[in-house]
Order: C-alpha cells, then sequence, then structure tokens
C-alpha cells in the first residue's frame, strides 16, 4: 500500500482542503483544548486555500482547507492572544499547577477518507512566572482521496504514483486514489514567562513527522497590557522549514501521466516515467507573522482584531494531483500532473467579539483573507455557550466558508493550447463553499474532571466558477458535493 501525503499541510487555507481532513481534526482539536482561533484550509483542508473544520480547504484550509488548510496550519497557541473573556484567572495562574487535557477525534467523509487523531495536553506551572505547555498528536487516515481528473462516461486508469500498477475510477464516477493511506505524529511545545502584571512572553517549538512529509518549526510571542489591564495588544511570529519526499518522487509540472500498457518493455516505461520525475527532496520554507488587540469594552462584552502575513516558498505543488486533458466532445485524452507557483503571500484579517450573557457566552467571528493567487475567502463563526448547573455546558456552532477560484484553477486542458504556465484541477483551489453544523455537550464529574462528547456535520460544497463543460462533461456533475461527520470526546483532569 502506498503512504501518501497532502502536500498542503501547514498552508493555511485555501484550504487550507486534503487536508480538509486534517484542517478538521485540527479545528476540532483546538476547539477541545481551548486553543483558540484556527485557521483551517481553512483546511485543508491546506488550504490552498483553506482549511477548515471543517477539514481541509486549503486549499484551501476552511484548505475551514481553509481551514483545514486551511493550510491547511496550526501556527501555536502563541499566536493568538492568551485573554479570553470570562475564562477564569486560574487558567492561566502558574500556582495551578499541572493540567491534562485529552482528547479523541473521528472523522468520516461519505466512501471517502476516515480519519482518527489521538491528542494529550499537558500543561505545568514551574513558579509564579514559569509556565511550560506540550502537545503531542497521532492521527491516521485513509481511503480514497479524489486525484482532480475529470468523470467520464467511460472507466479511467491512472498510473499509480510509485510507478507500479494502475488504479481504475468506474464511468460515470469522480476518479479517486484508494491508495490514501497516511499516519503523522506531532509533537510541540511552549514556554510561557510573565516578566510582570503587564507584559508576558511565550517561545515554542513545533514537529511533525509522517511517511513523506516533515516540518519543523519555531515560533514567539508577546503580550502587553494596559489600560487597567482593559487593552491587551499581542504580537508573534512563527517559521517553519518542510521537507517533501512523495512516493514516487515529484512529478515534473504539467509532464504526462505514461501507462505501462504503452510501451513494450518495463525498462522503457521506467525510462519514460522517470522522465516525468524529480526524486530530490523537495523544502518548503513558511513565514507567520502576527498582530492584534483585544479590547475589553464593558461588564459584558470583549472585542479582538489582528491581522496576519504568511509568505510561503518552496514545493507548493500536491503531487498526487492531476489535471486531465480533453477533447472537443468532452472526451479525456491524457492527464497531466498539475503545477503551482513556487511562491504564495496569504494576508488575513481577523475580527471577534465575545458576550458574557446570564445564561452562557455568545461568540462572532469572522475572517477575511487574500492571496496572491487571488484566492479571497470569508469565513463566518458563531457560537453559543449555555452554562449548566455544576459546571458543564451545551455549546452549539455554525460555521460557513466562501472561497474564489485561483487565477490558475483549470478543471481541464484543452486539446491541442499550448499548456500553461501553472494548473491545477484541485478543487480546494476552486470555487468552494462549505458549512459546518456542531454541538457540544460538557459535564463535569464528582472527581473534578470535565468531560465532553462534540459531533458535528461538515458539508463541502465545490461550485463552478464560470468553466464550460463541452460534450459529456456536461452529463455529470463535476463539482460533487462531500459530506462528513466529526465525532470528538475529551476528558480534562
Amino acid at each position: 500500500m502506498n503512504h501518501r501525503v497532502k502536500q498542503q499541510r501547514h498552508q493555511p487555507t485555501a484550504t487550507q482542503q486534503g487536508d480538509t481532513v486534517m484542517a478538521s481534526l485540527l479545528m476540532a482539536s483546538s476547539l477541545f483544548l481551548g486553543v483558540g482561533d484556527v485557521n483551517a484550509a481553512e483546511v485543508l483542508v491546506n488550504d490552498a486555500g483553506a482549511t477548515e473544520l471543517g477539514i481541509n480547504e486549503t486549499g484551501a484550509n476552511d484548505l475551514e482547507t481553509d481551514e483545514i488548510v486551511a493550510k491547511e496550519r496550526e501556527v501555536s497557541e502563541t499566536l493568538v492572544s492568551p485573554t479570553r473573556l470570562n475564562e477564569s484567572r486560574a487558567e492561566t495562574d502558574p500556582l495551578a499547577g499541572a493540567k491534562i487535557e485529552a482528547a479523541l477525534v473521528y472523522y468520516q467523509e461519505r466512501d471517502r477518507v476516515t480519519a482518527a487523531e489521538g491528542i494529550i495536553h499537558y500543561r505545568q506551572a514551574l513558579d509564579d512566572s514559569n509556565t511550560l505547555r506540550a502537545k503531542i498528536a497521532l492521527d491516521a487516515l485513509t481511503g480514497a482521496s479524489a486525484n482532480g481528473a475529470v468523470i467520464q462516461a467511460r472507466p479511467q486508469s491512472f498510473t499509480r504514483p510509485s510507478g507500479t500498477g494502475v488504479y481504475q475510477a468506474r464511468a460515470g464516477e469522480l476518479p479517486l486514489d484508494d491508495t490514501f493511506k497516511d499516519t503523522r505524529l506531532q509533537l510541540s511545545a511552549n514556554w510561557q514567562h510573565l516578566f510582570s502584571a503587564k507584559w508576558q512572553m511565550n517561545l515554542g517549538g513545533y514537529l511533525s513527522r509522517e511517511y513523506d512529509y516533515t516540518s519543523i518549526g519555531v515560533n514567539g510571542s508577546g503580550e502587553h497590557s494596559f489600560n487597567q489591564s482593559n487593552t491587551q495588544v499581542f504580537f508573534g511570529s512563527a517559521y517553519y522549514f518542510d521537507i517533501v519526499d512523495p512516493v514516487g518522487g515529484r512529478p515534473v509540472g504539467l509532464s504526462e501521466m505514461v501507462f505501462r500498457n504503452d510501451f513494450a518493455s518495463e525498462e522503457a516505461f521506467r525510462q519514460a516515467f522517470d522522465a516525468t520525475r524529480r526524486y530530490d527532496s523537495a523544502l518548503k520554507r513558511t513565514l507567520d507573522l502576527n498582530l492584534g488587540v483585544t479590547q475589553t469594552l464593558n461588564t459584558h462584552w470583549q472585542a479582538q482584531l489582528s491581522y496576519s502575513l504568511s509568505a510561503v516558498s518552496g514545493y507548493l505543488s500536491d503531487a498526487y494531483k492531476v489535471v486531465s486533458r480533453i477533447d472537443g466532445v468532452g472526451q479525456a485524452q491524457g492527464y497531466h500532473y498539475e503545477a503551482r507557483p513556487d511562491e504564495r503571500l496569504k494576508h488575513n484579517l481577523f475580527a471577534m467579539a465575545k458576550g458574557a450573557l446570564t445564561s452562557g457566552t455568545l461568540t462572532f467571528s469572522y475572517r477575511y483573507s487574500d492571496d496572491d493567487w487571488s484566492i479571497q475567502a470569508h469565513t463566518l463563526d458563531a457560537r453559543y455557550r449555555y452554562n449548566l448547573t455544576g459546571g458543564g455546558y451545551w455549546q452549539w456552532q455554525f460555521r460557513a466558508y466562501l472561497q474564489q477560484a485561483a487565477e490558475f484553477y483549470r478543471l481541464y486542458l484543452s486539446e491541442g493550447e499550448p499548456l500553461p504556465e501553472f494548473a491545477s484541477a484541485d478543487h480546494r483551489l476552486g470555487k468552494l463553499e462549505t458549512y459546518t453544523l456542531g454541538v457540544k455537550y460538557a459535564h463535569k464529574l464528582n472527581a473534578g474532571q470535565l468531560a465532553s462528547i462534540r459531533l458535528a456535520y461538515y458539508q463541502q460544497r465545490p461550485q463552478n466558477p464560470g468553466i464550460s463543460l463541452p460534450g459529456e462533461l456536461a452529463s455529470y456533475d463535476q463539482f460533487p458535493r462531500l459530506d462528513a461527520i466529526v465525532l470528538q470526546l475529551g476528558m480534562r483532569f
């Protein structure tokens, strides 16, 4: 079984989807662990664009890809102000001692990817001024992932990424690569130091390892409180260094897929296959900057406004995605490996308002993102927490993510026309809408632990950005909807 990895793992949306899945897991875990606001492709789903709970909108980010992101990255708790409305000061009081939180997250797409993740978050107060935090997460994904090819009236075959064997798509069905399998281990640590009641600093590190993808990161942030502690200004940065080693090597951008049956010998096929590959490791570098302010408006309401900049360079393509080349009647004549630009600059503007009501807490947030791939995205999130007697609560959530297509997004290439410089049929980079409905119940046990369960329904709706559908392409839904369920169990000790 070939191991696979999503290339937009740390790319905030554009989803930041593939990625869609990872973004979903990151978002779900953040909701439980109280990490704070999460970008998802925008997930991921990788955000290409964005990553999301969704689950990667990376593209996409929402690849919530956006997500999931997008994208589709989990920068670190340090990039968001640690101030939270109505939180007990004991939550950040070093004298509170050690705290452990654990969660299990299960994600299931209809007829596609299944994912599971286990998370442990540890916090230890060293003294009045210093606190250590650490997190370990292990996730596994398996199933079938869309490879980017269009739906056809006849069966289609595709050479596996390794060059050994083929996988097939039945007539009238979305082509899916059923060899998708991935396991990832993630470690992160953070040190918080309080210089005074007005100043604090955070430093952290990050390591993620999977079969063909390694990411190493460092981050730091600071916060200054003034105006009788009613105003907090926070700033932070993070740097990631990623190493990409796709199964079968990196495809040469827009090179055409070759098939064993077209060659007289295995040696001739291998020579042609190798001509479409680069076997050295690829690098990706990401620099994230964040600046924001949190303001207490009155005894019941608090607001936050922040701006973040993300600059990514290096290998940004997905080695497992293709673009169909079709003729005038909509029939595929070949498949080309996608090619994306090797640089991306993304801007995010985030606003949040949180209010303390008699019955609980109400939170609204909005995020606008834009990048030099022409991907614009809007994320709306609303949550209402109803407090119960005894320390438990119910929480409801609605999230919507809307994304425009990248300038190089193409459902297909046209036979006889020159190849463009860049092209991708990854839906996480296309016009996209995702919606999430979730409910969470938490119950305080007699021993003081807090147990919780969360159930969310996620729907991803790829849209046609105005692409014509010649011939048989118009006979099928080339932008099929994706539905998923997320189940999360948590315990706070």
